[in-house]
């Protein structure tokens, strides 16, 4: 993880640290986890001490984050442990962000407590819903009354608390996730994320898919869902700033944005990608590969690419449009050395003039239908 200089890229200002341990996987996750091997967390925590420490130097970070997997299934003797050694390597800078992605059943206020003096100040709880009956197809191992406990647990320690909620489950109705959203709010959060279900190849979902055991939902009711959570969530005071994502003022997560602004950021743990003077690595999926790797002194890199300049800038483009308020023609062009018409003027002009993307001449950015359909626009931007 050694750091080399190159003009075009700055030093990162940010870290995330990969958790890769829960109790069990939910049927829809096809996140970088082990489930039931907490017999490995203690090497675990050796493996990612040593991992960082070959940045040789700390880096002091504005923002943090340690997400999984799920990090406070960890005992708080673990948590302390990592969080003591996360922080040996990257010192948080004056008006810091530090994350902390949390299961609703592990969240005690011991831990809560714990991480706050660590000077976490942000946590995101995986809410995904309120319903029994859709947590338990979900299959979550947490229920409301926890969710509730987790959240006044954190609400009392730290500045910024997330809820995360997912739509779109087989047989939910647009009813449904309108219960969902209004117990959210009457929570009082200060930033949502809402995710429509995604049936991924490889997970339990994706299989029972395929047998007809479940079935998803229409593409109507899933926009409907959708502009739901717009809707409510602009109504109750929250800013819409990206396409899956909700604050009240001054509750951004900023460790996100430097993602969606093509910023630099370290990261470390299994599956963790970085992105260092225009290389991006991400490390091996498999937690016990990892392992293995990084106590041997190997690198646990299972993916690299340096991209080009214009492969960044095209990148850099697709991420920014991930944000409500676009992208500004001269501040891109400033940052790559690329127009935005040299790069995709074509492409361009056929989602304007399809009222996907609205261009005022300055600033570029999604319509409410390009929204909608999003993922569609981001290959045609990526390819040259």
């Amino acid at each position: 993880m050694a750091v080399t200089t190159n003009s075009r890229f700055s030093p990162p200002r940010a870290a995330y640290i990969h958790v890769p341990f829960c109790r069990h996987r939910c049927g829809y996750c096809n996140f970088t986890l082990i489930a039931g091997r907490d017999d490995l967390v203690e090497v675990y925590l050796q493996a990612v001490a040593r991992e960082l420490s070959w940045l040789e130097t700390p880096r002091e970070v504005d923002t943090l984050f340690i997400g999984g997997g799920t990090p406070t299934h960890l005992s708080r003797d673990q948590l302390q442990q990592l969080c003591a050694t996360v922080k040996r390597w990257f010192p948080l800078a004056s008006g810091h962000e530090f994350s902390v992605e949390a299961n609703p059943l592990d969240l005690t206020k011991d831990k809560a407590e714990l991480l706050a003096s660590h000077g976490v100040n942000r946590v995101s709880l995986g809410v995904q819903s309120f319903s029994a009956s859709k947590l338990e197809l979900l299959e979550r191992d947490h229920r409301g009354e926890q969710i509730v406990a987790a959240f006044e647990a954190a609400r009392r320690t730290m500045r910024s608390v997330s809820l995360d909620l997912i739509f779109g489950t087989p047989g939910e109705t647009p009813e449904n996730w309108q219960s969902d959203l209004q117990q959210a709010l009457a929570l009082a959060p200060d930033h949502l994320s809402t995710y429509g279900l995604t049936f991924e190849r490889g997970t339990s979902f994706w299989s029972r898919l395929q047998k007809n055991e479940i079935r998803q939902v229409t593409e109507e009711v899933d926009r409907s869902m959708y502009l739901m959570a717009i809707e409510l969530l602009t109504r109750a005071g929250f800013e819409h700033y990206e396409v899956s994502n909700f604050a009240k003022p001054g509750h951004r997560c900023r460790h996100n944005e430097v993602y969606w602004a093509g910023e630099t950021y370290y990261a470390a743990g299994p599956g963790a990608a970085r992105y260092v003077e225009g290389r991006r690595e991400m490390n091996h999926r498999s937690t016990t590969t990892y392992l293995q790797r990084v106590l041997a002194d190997q690198s646990p890199v299972a993916e690299a690419e340096t991209l080009s300049p214009e492969d960044s800038a095209r990148e850099r483009l697709v991420f920014g449009l991930r944000r409500l308020e676009g992208v500004d023609r001269d501040g891109f062009a400033a940052a790559t050395g690329f127009g935005i018409d040299r790069l995709v003027g074509r492409s361009l002009a056929e989602f304007v003039r399809a009222n996907l993307l609205e261009d005022n001449g300055s600033r570029i950015r999604l319509t409410r239908q390009g929204l909608l359909v999003s993922d569609s626009i981001w290959p045609e931007f990526l390819s040259r």
